[in-house]
């Protein structure tokens, strides 16, 4: 006998547990928080959006990168609102598919989009709501584990199910690690230019970033790969609307 699929209130009660991790690496966050920092140097005050902000860390780790700009935290998960509202001092409600985000198209000059798109059922909506509410040029920080991190090219060549995927929401099966974070899709750094450029932007730089998941003596040659994004634990991508 199979077990029933998993319903979408399922996967939100899933997030909604206070058990799963909600907030990306303190070196990621950094990392994308001074990406955007240059891209907004040159620029006035502007509105950033912090999409998908869970507790609010990696917004706060970007807070004074970002003075002078209104950043503002959004999630759906009341739990994670409640602790980024200890961070930030703006924090709203809204989604990327069904209502959408509240806020009016083209009124926002930035996202922040951290860990976020592995999670989705629906990428494309998403990246419909995002390119709405951005302005003209408007500027996209998007980062996502890299599928095709060096370590795991060599665990598929073992037969070994890649870090960062998952096959169940209940526990880890064929793969290190031990938290189940609800991945429901990858990118390599190739699908990853594509996707964006797809759904309406230009891509302009793609970085890497380590991942704070592996092992400790492992993690200079983390650092290291880095320099080529397309082996980093961690994808770092820059994009503006088109």
């Amino acid at each position: 006998m199979t077990s029933a699929p998993v319903k979408p209130r399922e996967l939100r009660d899933f997030y909604e547990d206070p058990a799963v991790p909600v907030a990306s690496g303190a070196p990621r966050s950094l990392r994308q928080a001074r990406m955007l920092a240059r891209a907004l140097s040159a620029e006035p005050p502007r509105t950033v959006l912090d999409i998908g902000c869970g507790d609010g860390t990696a917004a706060a780790v970007a807070a004074p990168l970002l003075r002078g700009h209104r950043l503002v935290g959004v999630d759906w998960s009341q739990d994670a609102l409640r602790r980024a509202r200890t961070r930030l001092p703006f924090a709203v409600r809204g989604e990327l598919t069904g209502g959408g985000l509240p806020f009016a198209g083209e009124s926002v000059d930035a996202v922040l989009f951290s860990e976020v798109i592995e999670h989705l059922v629906d990428p494309d909506s998403a990246m419909d709501e995002i390119r709405r509410v951005l302005r003209p040029g408007g500027h996209l920080m998007l980062s996502t584990p890299n599928l095709a991190a060096w370590y795991n090219r060599g665990l598929l060549l073992a037969g070994v199910q890649p870090v960062f995927s998952e096959v169940s929401l209940r526990a880890v099966h064929g793969r290190p690690g031990r938290e189940v974070v609800g991945h429901l899709r990858l990118y390599t750094a190739r699908a990853l230019r594509e996707f964006v450029a797809a759904s309406g932007f230009t891509v302009v730089r793609l970085e890497g970033a380590p991942f704070h998941g592996v092992p400790r003596p492992l993690r200079p040659l983390d650092r290291l790969a880095c320099r080529r994004p397309s082996l980093a634990s961690i994808l770092l991508l820059h994009a503006r609307k088109t």
